[in-house]
């Protein structure tokens, strides 16, 4: 299938960096940083706090429950308390709390999804106007989810359309915008005078973690699942670990960034071309395809949506490209290849 034009454009644009021509430690910041997590022991918090330790700088983690780690904090993950002391003197605090949308959205799950998104945000906000020297920066998760259910346009922060009852969509899709318009709301409403905000409307992060993203995805191609979701024409966003790692060292870097950015390869593709690579990769002969149905009954017997599959995101980095930002891995089929290898080496 031949790229659009607009991806053409993005795909010049976007430079491919090699191996050998990666940032080295500290990530040509001169300084050591302190980096504050909230809901930073998920799988994403792991992947930046493995990173950034990598590198030399200081992170501090925020959760709910104790996981071993010296640097960490307990919070509620609604109200300030001890834990707000950590974002003194810090320069970047990247929230990333959020109850996890792999469930069934029941009535009490959905009310955890929302509050728990919305009310981590507020706090956030909250303690950076408590403490004497609040970090010149907040990342604030966010989601690409926000964007519209479509498959012939590409979905960037400056013509991207948001979703909610778009022709070809499930009504029930609508609860995760409504999610990410009010995640989202929140960080505006929690702004602070001379803290800089980004906004991290993010795809699949992809990494070689047990119980990720493409874990999970692997484990249905070694099982000869991994063929075609529903019709395979959905697109898939997503991004490589590494460019999402160096992504959010180019939003500490670059000062004049703030508000919405999608983070995510420049090159999102259809649902059944991207498990064509991870077979590929794998060397997986047999992917069985799954209809709509069979996803239907699997998602509910695995306690968890079709959405998350279903769905067609077709989003890129407009601002990510065009403020010059070059990502290692912007082709699936090459990200999918060095993931495998990463796995199999391990």
């Amino acid at each position: 299938m031949q790229p659009t034009r607009s991806v053409g454009r993005l795909r010049r644009t976007a430079v491919v960096i090699q191996v050998e021509n990666k940032l080295k430690p500290n990530q040509g910041i001169g300084t050591r940083l302190k980096v504050v997590m909230p809901g930073g022991s998920g799988q994403v918090g792991t992947i930046l706090a493995r990173a950034f330790r990598r590198d030399g700088h200081h992170v501090v983690i925020i959760g709910r429950s104790q996981r071993g780690d010296p640097y960490f904090l307990t919070w509620d993950g609604r109200t300030t308390g001890k834990w707000v002391e950590a974002l003194n003197g810090a320069d970047v605090v990247i929230n990333l709390a959020g109850r996890s949308v792999n469930c069934r959205y029941g009535k009490r799950n959905r009310c955890q999804i929302l509050t728990s998104r919305v009310d981590s945000t507020r706090a956030v906000g909250a303690a950076l106007r408590l403490v004497d020297r609040p970090p010149a920066l907040w990342l604030q998760a966010s989601t690409a989810t926000i964007y519209a259910h479509t498959f012939d346009r590409e979905q960037d922060e400056f013509t991207g359309t948001l979703g909610g009852g778009e022709p070809g969509s499930s009504p029930k899709w609508d609860f995760s915008i409504d999610v990410a318009r009010a995640w989202e709301k929140a960080a505006d409403d929690a702004s602070v005078p001379g803290v800089r905000c980004v906004k991290l409307r993010s795809a699949m992060v992809m990494s070689p973690d047990r119980g990720g993203v493409f874990d999970t995805l692997l484990n249905l191609v070694r099982l000869r699942l991994g063929g075609k979701s529903g019709s395979g024409r959905q697109y898939v966003s997503w991004i490589h670990h590494e460019d999402f790692v160096r992504a959010l060292y180019w939003f500490i870097e670059h000062r004049e960034l703030a508000g919405v950015v999608n983070v995510s390869s420049p090159c999102p593709l259809p649902n059944e071309l991207f498990m064509r690579a991870i077979r590929d990769a794998w060397g997986a002969r047999l992917g069985l395809p799954a209809t709509s149905w069979m996803l239907e009954i699997g998602a509910l017997l695995m306690r968890t949506e079709t959405e998350l599959i279903l769905k067609s995101r077709r989003v890129v980095p407009g601002r990510l490209v065009r403020s010059g930002f070059e990502f290692c891995q912007p082709d699936w089929a090459e990200a999918a290849r060095e993931l495998c290898s990463e796995i199999r080496a391990t």
